[in-house]
């Protein structure tokens, strides 16, 4: 069997009940994760009202799957779209440190929109979640996803149709050969560009939801008796040979089934790019140890490694003067800034986009490789802080951030992000509800009733919407 045959077969005879403990507490937790992004964001982020009139344009506005954070109804592939898109807008969506991708934004969508499509149970559901986590992450390792970034690559959509289609069709339940097949039917759609880089660009919150809704479509066209290429992983002209110059085939399916990489997902404290957040994580403990006024602060540096440099420290002209929410999500100088100013980075944060005192002290910061922090990636998030301020100099290395493995949040933090960000919509007892339903959603006889409850009712609904 080849690798793309492995992973098949591993998402197809998928159990619940073959799973670690551990390992299934986890997928609950970064499903409420998830969810919690989408239905603020469905409110908040700049690009939603763009998604949502061309959702009803398009047509895929008027059916039966659900939105959370919405009361409309929607197409299953629109759902899946939307969530998905709405998952990855505020950036607070979990992270795969060494596959250098967001692994549940294009998963968890899919597997829900197939599960609210088919009457499929929870907890097969859940199973397919964990297969297209599994599916994600191990093709970005396989790449590895270094070379594929250089490439101009964007490894949560490109990786992520993979990983959607595969966890669709074991929700779906296809055997070894249909899921193999919708891995082919994927590849043709495995897309995803860092141009957004250059201006701020919505795509990236896009093409993770064209990845989404791409991997539906594959697995739903797979069980239809659609014929997928073959070796579509591995092939001559497979995804590994034709997206990276020198991949290692093998490594995708090394220790599969034994060791599961959902469990090295680490999970955002900040809504922003994670390689800021040991720079964040430094700067408000500057900021509380040493009383630091920040109209004091003369200079700060921020040391990151390589992959870090390219994302959030280059251009140096660029980062220092974002303008937008996803200039200011790759701007090391404003994360930090932000984070020296209030005590804090939230998604109220970016207000601070358009704060004078913001801006002066950005100009004060800058963003430096760091050979020291470069070699504890990508086993660790690190990043070095250096502060100037009143004539003194302060350091701290902050080697593994919160909310990384070694870091992790607590079940009460991740309780806590989720309510800050779904009762402002929901309101609270929605939102107690809402995530009672998630955290049991292995239980449920199928994923209706928990998708009814991501709807926004009467007055909990956010103004002006």
């Amino acid at each position: 069997m080849g690798v793309t045959a492995d992973l098949a077969s591993f998402t197809a005879n998928m159990q619940l009940t073959r799973l670690p403990d551990g390992v299934v507490h986890r997928a609950r937790l970064l499903v409420l994760d998830l969810i919690g992004s989408i239905v603020r964001a469905r409110h908040e982020s700049d690009s939603t009202p763009s998604l949502l009139s061309a959702a009803r344009v398009l047509g895929v506005a008027a059916g039966s799957s659900g939105v959370f954070g919405d009361c409309a109804r929607y197409t299953p592939a629109g759902a899946a779209f939307l969530n998905a898109a709405l998952g990855h807008s505020l950036d607070f969506d979990d992270t795969h440190a060494a596959g250098s991708l967001h692994p549940g934004c294009p998963v968890i969508p899919a597997a829900l929109a197939a599960g609210e499509m088919t009457g499929a149970s929870g907890a097969d559901v859940l199973a397919g979640i964990v297969a297209g986590y599994e599916v994600t992450i191990r093709v970005a390792l396989a790449l590895p996803a270094a070379d594929h970034y250089a490439r101009g690559f964007h490894p949560t959509s490109t990786c992520g149709a993979f990983g959607a289609a595969a966890a669709a069709a074991r929700v779906l339940g296809l055997n070894a050969d249909g899921v193999a097949s919708a891995l082919g039917i994927a590849l043709s759609q495995s897309a995803g560009s860092l141009q957004f880089l250059a201006n701020g660009a919505w795509t990236k919150r896009f093409q993770v939801g064209w990845a989404c809704m791409g991997g539906l479509a594959a697995a739903v066209l797979a069980r239809e008796g659609f014929k997928g290429a073959a070796d579509a992983i591995e092939g001559t002209h497979g995804f590994l040979q034709a997206y990276a110059p020198a991949p290692n085939p093998a490594r995708a399916t090394q220790d599969l089934g034994t060791v599961f990489e959902l469990m090295q997902t680490a999970v955002k404290p900040y809504p922003s790019c994670r390689y800021g957040h040991a720079g964040i994580d430094a700067a408000l403990a500057l900021r509380m140890e040493h009383s630091l006024d920040p109209s004091s602060i003369e200079s700060a540096v921020l040391g990151l490694p390589e992959a870090g440099m390219r994302l959030i420290g280059e251009p140096a002209e660029q980062k220092s003067n974002p303008e937008s929410v996803v200039d200011g999500q790759f701007s090391g100088p404003f994360v930090i800034a932000a984070a020296l100013l209030t005590g804090g980075m939230g998604w109220d944060s970016y207000a601070l986009l358009h704060d004078s005192a913001a801006h002066a002290l950005m100009r004060r910061i800058r963003c430096e490789r760091d050979a020291e922090v470069q070699a504890m990636f990508p086993r660790n998030m690190a990043g070095r802080l250096t502060v100037t301020a009143a004539g003194r100099t302060y350091n701290k290395l902050v080697e593994v951030p919160k909310g990384e493995l070694d870091n992790f949040l607590t079940d009460a933090e991740l309780r806590a992000k989720f309510d800050t960000l779904s009762a402002p919509v929901l309101g609270t007892e929605r939102t107690r509800s809402l995530a009672e339903a998630v955290l049991a959603l292995d239980a449920a006889p199928g994923v209706g009733a928990l998708m009814r409850l991501g709807a926004p009712v009467g007055a909990a609904r956010m103004a002006g919407d």
